[in-house]
């Protein structure tokens, strides 16, 4: 996958979102994080996520709606079941996914992160054209950003989260990115 130069990728459909900032100074994006969402809970395919996303979420469209419409949360990426990629956040800019957390003992994990949204939750396995798409955005960031290493949320905030889920196939996703070697589960 390319991308300009002003850190979006060719071919994804754009939402931007307002919930971003600046990286701090010096910050090199080393972490690729990976997250599952599906608003309402355990339902895809709707505009819920895009919808939080982008701070148009309706809190009168679902109960659970009610409760998070206040967030103001982004991604850098969202994979769709179907595999259509969606793009938030230029992946210069800090996307605000991570939360309070920490990888190899460096906290704000926002700072020097790329976030991916699984469209998906812990009970369900994931699409064969998710784990591809996923795989091809891997390769083409690597060949922008120095990126040592991949984690789930759960990794970077045990704990507090739990995606992408006991469903995601680390092995299948690290054997079609070609990136064995990138997995950093907790230590």
């Amino acid at each position: 996958m390319k991308m300009d130069v002003e850190g979006w990728v060719d071919g994804a459909r754009r939402v931007p979102s307002p919930n971003f900032d600046a990286r701090p100074a010096g910050a090199a994006i080393a972490l690729l994080v990976i997250h599952s969402i599906s608003l309402p809970p355990g339902e895809f395919g709707g505009p819920g996520v895009t919808e939080l996303f982008s701070n148009r979420l309706d809190p009168k469209a679902h109960p659970y709606y009610a409760t998070i419409h206040e967030l103001r949360v982004s991604s850098h990426f969202f994979i769709r079941r179907d595999g259509e990629l969606i793009q938030f956040v230029s992946c210069d800019a800090r996307a605000w996914h991570a939360g309070a957390s920490s990888w190899r003992e460096q906290g704000n994990c926002n700072d020097f992160s790329i976030g991916v949204e699984l469209e998906g939750c812990d009970d369900r396995r994931f699409t064969a054209k998710q784990y591809h798409k996923l795989a091809a955005l891997t390769r083409g960031l690597r060949l922008r950003y120095p990126l040592t290493g991949v984690a789930g949320h759960s990794d970077i905030a045990p704990g507090r989260k739990t995606d992408p889920g006991p469903r995601f196939d680390w092995k299948r996703y690290l054997a079609l990115a070609q990136a064995a070697f990138l997995y950093s589960p907790l230590p």
